[in-house]
């Protein structure tokens, strides 16, 4: 039998490569637009219902998670769900019809919607609370690999063997993580360890909705789950839409430059959430103090980007969305923020509870952004001024949620004796 000290590093790697799947699958639709327009004839309002298919079943998934991740467990749940992500692969990869692929990628939304949520339950049951926000930073920081996969790697191997075949060969890849996750995983040490108390959370309907109760009268999960709609929303939008256009079409850059530099905003996360976690729990031993520096950093940034003019330099765009991806990987930290204003037998609760948000978030800037820019700017809203005006938005909303951070209470400032 793995020992437990062994077993827990074996555990985070298996959650950390279900997270680079839902990270990939999250992204995938993008490069593939073109093969699923010459296929099945989709116009643009049937590929934005594709691509936001996965995100709406993942924000409605957190709902039932957070009322019975903590008492089923999250070997049991984030297996169960990866399951039905295969089943979602399958049905995306032949769908002959534009209702096919919406219901594959509900399905994958609703397979991964654990995945994140499920990992950091893990990692706040395996180790101690010392060291949750680094852990949960790497976590998010390795996951984001997927969002590389998704972008050339994806195009090479669409040009290789078709997207069909593609999404057939990764939802055998799926089904062998979720084989394995299942044969690895515990959802407790056998010893207390140096994790946190290991009593389980009721699946009793009546105090899971009690739980429920105290997390929604808790004023900083209100606040927390305004910063990660804000910050989340933003970033997956520029990332995932409005940057190709804002380059392309304002700043005249090339195709390939503005995928390059789209690219940057993953790496950016990548440096950006160990640094942040690091930042957390050892340099400043803050969650609040941390969270509110990358906040005001991603907003400088967009007010920076909303006054650039064609012509820019791509040293200067490359640092820009280095930094935008960088200051952004903070909001990981808010998970570890909300989770220690509950009791750890209720942390998968209060962290999916601020996850629904997350994902929320993102449909919102996606289409809020669009119908901004439309409604102010309906001649040009793909123009300079549409976009100076989204972006100083979006440095707006972030300016409100740090404003609104300094009311929440910190955690972390504790003295070091004892411990």
């Amino acid at each position: 039998m793995m020992p437990d000290r062994h077993r827990r590093w074996a555990i985070l790697l298996m959650a950390c490569l279900l997270f680079v799947l839902s990270m990939f699958y999250r992204a995938s639709v993008a490069v593939i637009t073109p093969d699923l327009i010459r296929d099945l004839a989709l116009d643009a309002r049937g590929l934005s219902l594709v691509s936001a298919a996965f995100f709406y079943a993942f924000a409605f998934m957190q709902i039932p998670i957070s009322m019975y991740l903590d008492g089923i467990g999250p070997r049991l749940s984030m297996t169960a769900l990866s399951l039905l992500a295969v089943a979602g692969a399958l049905i995306f990869a032949w769908g002959e019809s534009l209702s096919a692929l919406v219901i594959g990628r509900i399905l994958l939304g609703a397979g991964m919607a654990c995945n994140l949520m499920g990992s950091l339950k893990l990692i706040t049951l395996w180790f101690g609370p010392l060291r949750f926000a680094t852990l949960a930073a790497l976590v998010i920081s390795i996951g984001t690999a997927g969002n590389v996969t998704a972008a050339t790697p994806l195009v090479l191997l669409v040009q290789s063997i078709g997207w069909r075949m593609t999404f057939t060969v990764f939802s055998a890849i799926n089904l062998l993580l979720a084989v394995l996750f299942f044969i690895v995983v515990r959802d407790r040490p056998q010893s207390g360890g140096d994790g946190e108390p290991l009593r389980a959370a009721s699946t009793n309907l009546r105090e899971i909705l009690s739980a429920l109760g105290r997390l929604f009268r808790e004023k900083d999960y209100w606040i927390i789950s305004l910063g990660t709609f804000c910050r989340y929303g933003i970033f997956a939008s520029v990332q995932g839409l409005w940057a190709g256009p804002y380059l392309m079409k304002v700043i005249g850059v090339s195709a390939v430059s503005a995928g390059n530099l789209i690219l940057l905003m993953s790496i950016g996360i990548i440096v950006g959430s160990p640094v942040f976690g690091w930042l957390s729990d050892v340099a400043f031993n803050s969650r609040k103090g941390v969270v509110m520096g990358g906040l005001t950093g991603t907003g400088l940034v967009l007010v920076v980007l909303a006054g650039l003019s064609p012509g820019t330099s791509v040293a200067v765009l490359a640092g820009l969305f280095f930094g935008f991806g960088f200051f952004s990987s903070s909001g990981g930290i808010m998970y570890a923020h909300i989770k220690e204003r509950m009791p750890v037998e209720h942390a998968a609760t209060a962290m999916t509870g601020v996850n629904f948000f997350t994902m929320v978030g993102v449909v919102a800037f996606l289409q809020g952004l669009g119908s901004l820019m439309h409604h102010f700017y309906p001649q040009a809203s793909l123009g300079a001024s549409a976009f100076k005006g989204a972006f100083l938005t979006c440095a707006a909303c972030l300016g409100l949620t740090v404003v609104s951070y300094l009311f929440t209470t910190e955690t972390r400032r504790r003295p070091t004796a004892g411990r």
